[in-house]
């Protein structure tokens, strides 16, 4: 008994360091050497304070501001400890109350507008903190903003052109627009 026992502790020992210290050290260490800046969470910092992530949505609702992807997280929108998708099929008749319920909002938010409503703005993503939303997004929204803003609509849509990441190498993803990018662009202009 002795002779199988004490192998079987070392070698548990042996492998709990491994898997539970080294390696996730040695992870860590690569993933902050090559990817700083994600692995610190992509931080936005404004006045020495973390004002949000690049990588996490937040919930806009200011008709001065952009408004992302509805997040599917709750009790509270965009809770990065409750990431999920809303799991409703395209059968689901909740799933399509809450889309009418949304485009009668954004309807409600800028009644002027008769484009048709693009579909990031009334479906979650499958994480529910999507934090970047189509172009179509932010310019079906351009014109509330600068009416909210007494801004000209070709000043707001310029900053949503001049904030629109393109896809990688031009193949991989599609145009996406950071949502809190572009509103802490927004704040950062002089008011008129």
């Amino acid at each position: 008994m002795k002779d199988t026992l004490r192998p079987a502790i070392v070698l548990f020992v042996l492998l709990s360091a491994i898997t539970g210290i080294v390696y996730p050290f040695a992870v860590t260490g690569v993933a902050r050497t090559a990817f700083p800046e994600q692995a610190a969470g992509s931080l936005i910092i404004r006045d020495g304070r973390p004002v949000g992530s690049t990588l996490i949505g937040q919930n806009f609702t200011d008709p001065r501001h952009f408004w992302g992807r509805p997040s599917a997280t709750a009790p509270m929108p965009y809770n990065g400890a409750a990431s999920t998708g809303a799991n409703q099929g395209p059968l689901n008749p909740a799933l399509a109350d809450a889309v009418k319920a949304r485009i009668e909002a954004l309807r409600a938010a800028d009644p002027g507008n008769t484009v048709p409503v693009p579909i990031d703005l009334v479906t979650a993503s499958a994480s529910g903190l999507d934090p970047d939303i189509s172009p179509a997004a932010a310019r079906y929204q351009a014109p509330r903003i600068a009416r909210a803003r007494n801004l000209p609509v070709e000043q707001v849509l310029a900053m949503v052109d001049a904030r629109t990441e393109r896809p990688l190498f031009g193949l991989f993803g599609e145009a996406r627009v950071n949502v809190l990018a572009l509103n802490l662009a927004l704040d950062a202009q002089p008011a008129p």
